[in-house]
């Protein structure tokens, strides 16, 4: 009887030690789960890059398909779903933007400066497009 209840010991102990590692990942691998909204992500890296600044005519005229750049000017309409009419002083454009990209607490309107960095779309036929991974808001 006592080897049964050394085994039976040594085997709940045995579980119990096998057991809690899972146990303490289980309590911890649930990820965060209070509040949370894309628009409040962290604005990023602010340091310098390579994304060259173009105009929206240098842009349609020698842009390169899933080429990366960076305009400036204003959202002139709302075209409808994530589609914008931008323009600076060299012409007009089409550019997507996902409306989460606006940045949280500022209005932006047909007179509002902008600064938008994504991945050229530039199709054969069509109209071609910039498809928005980051915008700034340069002046009211």
């Amino acid at each position: 009887m006592k080897t049964l209840l050394r085994t039976c010991s040594s085997t709940a102990l045995i579980a119990a030690l096998l057991a809690a590692p899972t146990l303490a990942l289980a309590q911890t691998a649930g990820g965060y789960t209070g509040p949370s909204s894309k628009a409040a992500a962290p604005a990023g890296y602010k340091g310098p890059t390579n994304v060259p600044l173009m105009t929206a005519k240098q842009l349609l005229d020698k842009g390169k398909d899933d080429q990366y750049v960076k305009v400036q000017g204003k959202l002139l309409s709302h075209k409808g779903g994530d589609d914008y009419e931008f323009a600076d002083a060299s012409g007009k454009m089409t550019v997507e933007i996902d409306p989460e990209l606006f940045p949280q607490g500022a209005s932006v309107d047909q007179n509002t400066v902008v600064e938008l960095i994504g991945e050229f779309d530039k199709e054969t036929f069509g109209d071609s497009t910039l498809d928005v991974q980051q915008i700034r808001v340069v002046s009211k």
